[in-house]
C-alpha cells in the first residue's frame, strides 16, 4: 500500500494512503465478484461436471496483507481472489464457504501447500472433501535427502574453481587474442558459479557441475584447435 500510496504521490496525486487501501480493498471485491459469478466461468464448470480447488496465498513483502488465490486446477480459472490481514482457519474457512456456495458442482478436491491453516480450513469447511499436497511440494519434500547431496556436490565444485579471480587478474588487461579468450572462459566460469536452482525441479549442483563440463570441454576444443595452428 505505501509504494503505490507513493507512486502516484510522485505522479502528482493528491491522496491519503487510507484512500488507497480503501480502493484497494473495493477493487478486491469487485474482482472476487466478476470471478465467482462470471457465466462463462459457470458454464465452464459446468461443462467439466467438478471441480478441484486449489488455495495459495502470496506475501509480496513481510507484514503486508496475503493476497489468497482460489483457482480451479481443471479449467486454470480463479474463481476467488481476496486480500487478508490474517489467515487463521476461519478465515480460510470462509473464502472455502464462499466459493462453495456459487460453484454449479461439486468439489472433488483441494490441493495446497499443506500449511497447518489450510489443512484445518478445509477439514472445516469441506469435511467430506479430500486434501492432497500440489505436485510441487509434493515432490520438494520426497527429494530433501536429494536435495542435500546436490547442495553439497555443488559446495565442492565452487571449492574447485575459487582461484578464478588471480587468473582474471593476470590477463585483465591484456587485449591479444589469446588474453581475450582467457578473460571469457573466467567470465563463463564466474557466471556458472552465480547461477542457483530450485529443487526440486531444478538441481543447482547438478545444473553447475553441467555448465562447468561445458566450459571444459569447449577449452579442451580451442587448446587442440591452438596446437593444431603451431603444428
Amino acid at each position: 500500500m505505501a509504494e503505490i500510496h507513493q507512486r502516484l504521490r510522485d505522479r502528482g496525486v493528491s491522496i491519503s494512503e487510507r484512500s488507497v487501501t480503501n480502493q484497494l480493498e473495493r477493487y478486491d471485491e469487485l474482482v472476487a465478484l466478476s470471478l465467482g459469478h462470471s457465466p462463462r466461468v459457470q458454464q465452464r464448470l459446468k461443462d467439466q461436471k467438478r471441480v478441484i480447488l486449489a488455495l495459495d496465498g502470496m506475501q509480496p513483502q513481510m507484514g503486508h496483507e496475503v493476497l489468497w488465490v482460489i483457482r480451479d486446477c481443471l479449467s486454470g480459472e480463479v474463481l476467488l481472489a481476496r486480500t487478508l490481514l490474517s489467515a487463521t482457519q476461519d478465515d480460510l474457512a470462509k473464502l472455502l464457504r464462499e466459493v462453495h456456495a456459487e460453484l454449479p458442482v461439486p468439489v472433488a478436491g483441494v490441493v495446497s501447500d499443506g500449511q497447518q491453516s489450510i489443512r484445518k480450513a478445509v477439514a472445516k469447511a469441506l469435511p467430506e472433501v479430500a486434501h492432497g499436497l500440489c505436485h510441487f511440494h509434493y515432490l520438494r519434500e520426497a527429494v530433501r535427502p536429494l536435495y542435500a547431496a546436490d547442495r553439497h556436490a555443488k559446495r565442492e565444485l565452487k571449492k574447485r574453481v575459487r582461484g578464478i579471480r588471480p587468473l582474471e587478474q593476470r590477463f585483465e588487461d591484456r587485449e591479444d587474442p589469446e588474453g581475450v579468450a582467457i578473460q571469457g572462459y573466467c567470465q563463463a566460469v564466474r557466471s556458472a558459479l552465480t547461477a542457483g536452482g530450485r529443487p526440486p525441479l531444478d538441481a543447482a549442483g547438478l545444473r553447475l557441475q553441467q555448465r562447468l563440463t561445458s566450459i571444459s570441454e569447449s577449452l579442451e576444443r580451442a587448446e587442440k584447435k591452438g596446437r593444431s595452428r603451431q603444428s
